[in-house]
């Protein structure tokens, strides 16, 4: 069925763009198939989850009014790996994705991201 998890597990592309100190500063992160659904923030990480945020909302409106929502048209190739990790952290992954209605693969995509400093 697809409902408000399955479509923030969908790999829709999310721009991300630095905002400019004179058009005040942070980041600025906007989904390329939705017009209008967008956020910012401080960082880029920030930016993403407050995008996210909107993008649920959208879903969440659209799915009650019975609106069709596109599925993702995306260029760019995900590339699937294999990781191991205990068993103890990815439950804890679980535990801790769950009510934010996100993939392992979308948590793990952000923090590398604020790791290595995107």
């Amino acid at each position: 069925m697809k409902n408000l998890e399955y479509y923030m597990n969908l790999d829709y592309e999310i721009v991300i763009k630095k905002v400019s100190l004179e058009d005040g500063d942070g980041w600025f992160a906007y989904y390329k198939d939705f017009k209008g659904v967008m956020g910012d923030g401080e960082s880029a990480i920030e930016a993403i989850e407050s995008a996210q945020s909107a993008f649920s909302a959208f879903v969440e409106v659209s799915l009650t009014q019975g609106d069709s929502i596109p599925e993702p048209h995306t260029n760019e190739k995900s590339l699937r790996i294999n990781i191991s990790m205990p068993e103890n952290l990815v439950k804890k992954i679980d535990s801790y994705i769950e009510p934010l209605h996100l993939s392992r693969s979308a948590f793990l995509q952000k923090a590398a991201m604020r790791e290595i400093g995107i």
